[in-house]
């Protein structure tokens, strides 16, 4: 697997040796490299990149802005020398944060992460391209068809499938086991106890999805996510 990347630091130090570690790391290509956030949007927008390396102070539009505007399928590594960003770099689904002055170790264990993640995504891909699941309830296995979910919910240690036809399908499993299994974004968790297939979203209203009489919170964990998804798809 060969993943498209760019690196974004206004420190040319700090770009070099970002480059001289993706340089010698087979499985990465260098797409760019940039010491701004505005001068990277349009070479980003044609081109598909995988992980960007992004420094989180930088001038005009800060790395943690600049993250919130990239696709989910785009994959970020902060760089930065303040470790009091971590937990911000978290919050807009980072896949990793390097603290400088960055060793080639640490950079490799980081962007292995973000391999492991696309081999997975690519699993997920080619064992749902018939686009069912089977589901353990009862003493039996029932095929679901991913496009009749409306959404899942979690109750203690059960989850419910919740059908466009009103059938309501329980199984034994985690959230967190339920996430790596569904195809995201299609399947994007707005709650604690809330898995929400996306193109069946109607209507957003005062921070609530909407399913007839149900409304489904989007809490303030999952809202930025859920927001870009929406940026991405909204006129007006």
């Amino acid at each position: 697997m060969t993943l498209n990347c760019a690196i974004i630091d206004d420190e040319p130090l700090a770009v070099e040796l970002l480059e001289s570690y993706v340089k010698k790391t087979p499985y990465l290509n260098l797409i760019g490299s940039y010491t701004n956030t505005v001068n990277a949007i349009k070479d980003l927008r044609d081109n598909r990149i995988d992980v960007i390396y992004l420094d989180i102070q930088m001038p005009n539009l800060s790395g943690m802005e600049f993250a919130k505007i990239l696709p989910s399928t785009t994959k970020v590594i902060f760089t930065t020398a303040f470790p009091q960003y971590a937990i911000e770099g978290y919050k807009v689904n980072a896949i990793d944060y390097l603290l400088k002055p960055i060793s080639y170790d640490e950079f490799v264990r980081s962007t292995e992460k973000a391999v492991d993640w696309f081999s997975h995504s690519n699993k997920q891909e080619s064992y749902l391209s018939d686009r069912t699941i089977y589901v353990k309830t009862d003493y039996k296995l029932q095929r679901l068809n991913l496009d009749d979910i409306l959404y899942v919910e979690n109750y203690k240690d059960y989850v419910h499938f919740h059908m466009k036809d009103g059938e309501r399908v329980s199984t034994k499993i985690s959230m967190r086991r339920l996430e790596e299994f569904l195809p995201s974004p299609e399947f994007m968790r707005v709650h604690r106890s809330f898995v929400v297939r996306m193109p069946e979203v109607r209507i957003i209203e005062r921070g609530n999805i909407v399913f007839d009489d149900l409304y489904v919170p989007i809490t303030d964990k999952y809202v930025d996510e859920v927001q870009r998804y929406l940026d991405q798809r909204t006129l007006g």
